[in-house]
């Protein structure tokens, strides 16, 4: 089977229209899969981690967590906890400055300890709890004094009697 030139001409023509309709969706596609996932890095799901039913957790703050907008990351674990709880909150790190905050249910600052009574760069803070809900316990590090181990125990106060 012979072509004339013009023929050939029309197929060629015809096979450069297919490339580009089939090239255009390829593109299209290839780009929305790398926007998805970019978004999907950037826009992190928030997920605070459940405290242990030891109320003691040894972990590490790292530049994977919450940037504070200071230079250094927060860690958010949840507990449950009930109207009337005195309760201690400890953390202590080696590796930075730590600050605890306590959120409440609502989200708005219970308690927020810098420095312990110790002089040092650990934080303690005492609390009594107004309202039963899940609160968020938050370990962070001060400025850009960053990243590295801690210790966080959350402790249910007894009255003595």
């Amino acid at each position: 089977m012979l072509f004339s030139g013009k023929s050939i001409v029309m197929i060629s023509k015809t096979v450069a229209v297919l490339r580009q309709l089939v090239t255009i969706p390829v593109t299209l596609l290839v780009m929305a899969m790398s926007t998805t996932a970019s978004f999907a890095q950037v826009n992190k799901v928030y997920s605070p981690l459940r405290l242990p039913s030891t109320y003691e957790v040894t972990d590490s703050l790292t530049d994977k967590d919450i940037p504070t907008g200071q230079g250094g990351f927060a860690r958010d674990y949840t507990v449950k906890l009930n109207k009337g709880e005195n309760l201690a909150v400890d953390l202590s790190s080696d590796s930075f400055d730590s600050i605890i905050t306590l959120l409440g249910p609502n989200g708005t600052t219970v308690a927020e300890n810098d420095d312990g009574p110790d002089g040092s760069s650990n934080s303690l803070l005492f609390t009594r709890i107004s309202e039963t809900g899940n609160y968020i316990v938050r370990v962070r590090s001060f400025g850009e004094t960053g990243v590295g181990a801690f210790k966080l125990k959350v402790t249910r106060l007894q009255p003595i009697k």
